[in-house]
This record gives structure tokens, C-alpha cells and sequence, in this order.
């Protein structure tokens, strides 16, 4: 049996969204069946196809974090345009993936600005570089490293960047007032996570980043998730990112002692389950046991 490597490079994935315009992450594909509501304090949030989207309807204009693909954003745009004639200030990216960023050109000429960690700006730029997609892209105009911050009159809005997870650009996105915080994919809800290692993506810090999201934010703190195996459960609590960072723990461990049993790659890609963290189910558990032995093994 040949090795097989179940890592799929973030440039492969957004060449793949970008021509079947479907979702590797395991969200079923819902053609014209959208679902628009707000969560508190006009704060909601959009799913279809891709990463779950955030907005906030403020007095002084929409704040979006998220565009998905380029053929559900304009559902999100009308649906937030019927809540008010008034300009779409900011568009916030949580990282560079294709089910989050393609849909970015929807928003050319009618968003102020476009925000994202600079790492997620330069993974974006090399990706849409290697699959020749630059021209159905729009690029974050505004970038940070640490924190950025936007102040509306009836909401702060803040970006927090803790480290590698995900990707090494992963954003979680804090509006303040409404105390809700949109995780990206730093928080794949009871489904097997995708690790991009070729963006920079690190286990060992994904758990630390969570640990500091939960020590940065409250218990009443509602948090939106990029996905999730049961698609009615895009948001959670604390003890949602508290169960993901023992999945990542727990599938570090469990790697680990394989290797000090002296088992190949081949016998660790034919675990079925992740001891410790049986609750997460789905497709790609080699995805993460790839990652996890590659982590281990550098």
C-alpha cells in the first residue's frame, strides 16, 4: 500500500474551490438556501457554502467578516442592503482560504476598506499567484500584525492575532459590545479540522491560541465558528473552544505514542478515531493525523 499524503496545500484548495466551487471542509452544498439572522445587538451571521460569514449592522454602516464564495456573497450583500441604505465600511478576512476570501470581489467598489493579519494577505497573494487567479482577487487593503481596531458609534470592533493555528494568519474578530467572537476556522465544531501546514499551520500553537482566546474572553462571550458537523451549530460557548483545544491535545498525544510504538505513517493514517476526543466525527481524520506526524517528526 502506497503512503499516501492527505495534506492538501492551501494552493490546491483554492483551486479546487475556485473551479468546483464546492467545500472541502464537509458543509453540504446548499444552492439559493441561505440562512440570515441576527444573534445580539445587530450582530448575526450568514451560512451557505464555505465559512460561516459575520456581519454587524451599524448605524454608521455593515461590517462583514467573511465573503465565502463569489456566488453566495451577493446573497449576504442583499440581504444585509434590506436592512438599511447605507454603506458596507469594512470587510474583515479571518485568513486567506478560498471559502472565506473568493468572495471578496463581490465587494469591489462597494466596501471602504478590506482587513486581515499580514500573513493572511501575503498567503492569499501567493495562492492566487500559483493557480493564476490575481485578477478575481480583492486583496486586504489594511493589514496587522498584533491588533487592529475599528470604532463605529454604536460598536468597537477588534481583530486579535495570538499566533499560529490554522494557518499562521488566523484572526478572531471581537465585537465588543455585542461580546461575540468570530473564530474563523480557529474552531472546527465537532468536525475533523483541515491543518494547513503549507500556510504555516501548527498544532502545539493552535492549542496555546486557544487557550488565550479563552482567557481573553468571557463566560457570557457567544463565539462564531467557521465550521461545524452539524450545520445548525456554527456558534457556541467557551466550552466549545475548551472541547476543540482537547481534540488537538488529545490528537497530539495519540500520534505521539504511536510513534514512540514505533508505528509507520501508514499505520497512523488507518486510525478510525481520535482517543480522547471521540465526539469529533466526519471526513479528513487523516488530514490531522498527517499533520500531527509531520509536526512531530521535523
Amino acid at each position: 500500500m502506497k503512503r499516501r499524503n492527505f495534506i492538501t496545500t492551501s494552493g490546491l484548495v483554492l483551486g479546487l474551490l475556485a473551479i468546483n466551487n464546492k467545500n472541502l471542509f464537509g458543509l453540504p452544498a446548499m444552492e439559493e438556501n441561505y440562512k440570515f439572522k441576527e444573534l445580539r445587538n445587530n450582530v448575526g451571521i450568514f451560512t451557505e457554502q464555505g465559512g460561516t460569514i459575520g456581519w454587524l449592522n451599524s448605524a454608521d454602516g455593515f461590517v462583514v467578516v467573511d465573503a465565502q464564495f463569489p456566488t453566495t456573497a451577493p446573497h449576504v450583500i442583499a440581504e444585509l442592503k434590506k436592512l438599511g441604505t447605507k454603506s458596507f465600511t469594512h470587510l474583515i478576512n479571518t485568513h486567506h482560504h478560498g471559502d472565506h476570501t473568493a468572495g471578496n470581489i463581490s465587494f469591489k467598489d462597494i466596501v471602504g476598506n478590506v482587513v486581515a493579519h499580514n500573513n493572511s494577505l501575503f498567503n492569499q497573494k501567493e495562492t492566487a499567484k500559483k493557480q493564476g487567479k490575481e485578477s478575481e482577487q480583492l486583496y486586504p487593503s489594511t493589514v496587522f500584525t498584533k491588533s487592529w481596531e475599528l470604532k463605529t458609534s454604536d460598536e468597537l470592533v477588534k481583530a486579535y492575532y495570538f499566533g499560529a493555528g490554522h494557518t499562521n494568519g488566523d484572526a478572531m474578530i471581537h465585537f465588543q459590545n455585542a461580546n461575540i467572537v468570530h473564530m474563523g476556522d480557529l474552531v472546527f465544531n465537532r468536525r475533523y479540522p483541515f491543518i494547513d501546514k503549507a500556510a504555516g499551520a501548527n498544532i502545539q500553537s493552535w492549542i496555546e491560541v486557544l487557550q488565550k482566546a479563552m482567557d481573553t474572553f468571557d463566560n457570557d462571550t457567544l463565539f462564531i465558528f467557521g465550521h461545524s458537523l452539524d450545520p445548525e451549530k456554527v456558534t457556541g460557548t467557551k466550552a466549545d473552544l475548551a472541547a476543540f483545544q482537547n481534540y488537538l491535545q488529545s490528537l497530539l498525544t495519540l500520534v505521539k505514542t504511536k510513534l514512540k510504538e514505533k508505528k509507520s505513517l501508514e499505520d497512523i493514517l488507518k486510525i478510525e478515531s481520535i482517543s480522547g476526543a471521540p465526539e469529533w466525527k466526519g471526513d479528513g481524520i487523516e488530514r490531522s493525523l498527517q499533520a500531527a506526524y509531520e509536526e512531530l517528526t521535523a
